[in-house]
């Protein structure tokens, strides 16, 4: 399906969305970020919703500049989905105790490992750079520094919302392993300083939103924010494959006797900035809430709790900044999701899956999101699709 052209101040908005079905304050976060003087492109998934000064579902190409606000506080955040050689057949028909493991081998939540983690502990992690990683945390805000010793317990570690760990059938019945999360604390800590560190420079005072501060290039500000940005992306990336790695262990165990094995992992983040270049212009695109859709590319995105998830190929659309969605989208808010739904409608929705299904995660229930078989079929020029998952264990915190 091609996108429609919905007119924006400086760049026009296109929207792979249709507009008469995107709330009214998601439209005019759009619209705002069309005023920016940075702004070359805006382009706008199907699972498009209102966020924090830019829309969640939403790619911005800047030249020389990048809103902090945009890649949201969760910076890095994204997936991780590996193919295992186990069948539908090999799984015991009570999941609860796989289910157990996983919780008991991975924290949620706000929990931590007792100890940090390193790679060298997880079976098939490289530990190459891992020195220099940690070495470049010292030149991080200072105001953050302060957090190192949670911030490397909290490494390999769920949180909550709508993270989750699952294990999932493909239309084939072969087993996968799939996690989404993304930098933690120390993500969230780093974004909001920066945010609020943006707002307080004297070329963003006359914008329209407070929230779409941005930092410019060849600025201190701007070194500062580039250094803990990417800092932060590569943190997410680790906690991910050590969790990925931790998850493989537990299925190693559980599964001795079936010695599985397992297919390279997919990953890609789905908040975060990078340096492309389009129609011979070099562009700090954000994406929020969405995943980079290159051709060939592999990508995964996700559904809710009780419904399927999709494993893609990208084809390079340069229109939408070769990009696509990165889940569902939620159409109902945490809030009106705890107001409006119970327990046992939790329980209904989220049938057949292992998984939690008490008050604390309400708000994650099925019903709050978008179709996602209707988002995939929005993004036909985007992207085609690999494979087709169903969770059968889903861990949240």
């Amino acid at each position: 399906m091609a996108f429609t052209e919905v007119p924006g101040a400086r760049v026009p908005i296109r929207m792979w969305a249709d507009p008469a079905t995107v709330e009214d304050g998601a439209m005019r976060q759009l619209r705002n970020v069309t005023t920016l003087p940075w702004v070359e492109g805006l382009a706008v998934m199907p699972d498009v919703h209102y966020g924090k000064g830019a829309t969640v579902g939403s790619v911005i190409a800047m030249r020389g500049a990048v809103c902090p606000a945009a890649v949201g506080v969760d910076i890095g955040c994204g997936m991780s989905a590996v193919r295992t050689s186990l069948t539908a057949g090999q799984l015991p028909g009570d999941l609860s105790r796989l289910r157990s493991r996983i919780e008991q081998a991975i924290p949620v939540g706000r929990g931590m490992h007792q100890d940090p983690v390193h790679p060298g502990d997880v079976h098939g992690l490289p530990t190459s750079g891992w020195d220099d990683f940690w070495n470049r945390f010292d030149g991080v805000a200072e105001s953050v520094r302060f957090r190192r010793e949670r911030a490397t317990r909290q490494l390999g570690t769920l949180g909550s919302g709508n993270h989750f760990v699952e294990v999932c059938l493909d239309t084939e019945d072969r087993v996968w392993l799939m996690l989404h999360s993304g930098s933690r604390n120390i993500g969230k800590e780093l974004a909001e300083f920066h945010i609020q560190r943006a707002q307080q420079l004297p070329h963003n005072q006359g914008l329209v939103d407070r929230d779409l501060a941005v930092f410019v290039d060849e600025t201190p500000q701007m070194a500062a924010y580039r250094h803990d940005l990417f800092w932060a992306q590569e943190y997410a990336r680790h906690n991910r494959a050590l969790m990925m790695g931790l998850l493989r262990d537990v299925v190693r165990r559980e599964f001795r006797k079936a010695r599985p094995t397992f297919d390279p992992v997919i990953s890609c983040h789905h908040n975060y900035v990078a340096e492309e270049r389009y129609d011979d212009v070099d562009l700090l695109v954000t994406r929020k809430g969405a995943i980079r859709a290159g051709a060939g590319e592999l990508g995964i995105i996700p559904g809710s709790m009780g419904t399927g998830s999709y494993i893609v190929r990208g084809l390079g659309n340069d229109a939408s900044f070769q990009s696509a969605s990165h889940g569902a989208g939620r159409k109902m808010s945490r809030s009106a999701a705890k107001r409006r739904y119970s327990a046992d409608d939790l329980e209904r929705q989220t049938q057949g899956v292992e998984c939690r299904k008490d008050s604390g995660v309400v708000d994650e229930i099925p019903a709050a999101y978008k179709s996602i078989e209707q988002v995939i079929e929005r993004q036909g020029d985007l992207v085609e699709v690999v494979a087709k998952l169903k969770q059968v264990v889903c861990v949240k915190g």
